[in-house]
This record gives C-alpha cells, structure tokens and sequence, in this order.
C-alpha cells in the first residue's frame, strides 16, 4: 500500500494518511524498512502494509518512496 505522512513526533512515531480513507495509520520507527526515521517529512510518500495489532490497524514494513 501507499500513502504520505501526515505527522510525526518526537517521540519516534507518527501517522500516513492513506487515499480514500479517512482514518490515519499509527507507525513506530521500529517498523522502518531501509528509512532512518529522522530522514522522514510530513508529506513524504512512503509504502507499508497494514498489521492488527492489540491496539487497532498500524502499518509496518513502512518505507520511504
């Protein structure tokens, strides 16, 4: 899947926003294929996949495009 990231804290995680649905992806910096998470900016493309966790949907193998 693709999408662009919508925010992300200092806290090492942040949220994609994906086309066509309206509810943001958790990530954590754990989740980052070949993407250090300082190199991310709000509004970079990145693809995943989607996981359920105990907390709802995130998104992991989360790489920059």
């Amino acid at each position: 899947m693709e999408g662009t990231i919508k925010k992300l804290t200092d806290k090492n995680f942040g949220f994609i926003s994906q086309p066509g649905n309206d509810k943001d992806l958790f990530f954590h910096a754990s989740e980052l294929d070949g993407t250090d998470f300082s190199e991310l900016r709000e509004g970079d493309a990145v693809s995943f996949e989607v996981s359920e966790t105990p907390k709802g949907r995130a998104a992991t193998k989360v790489k920059k495009i």
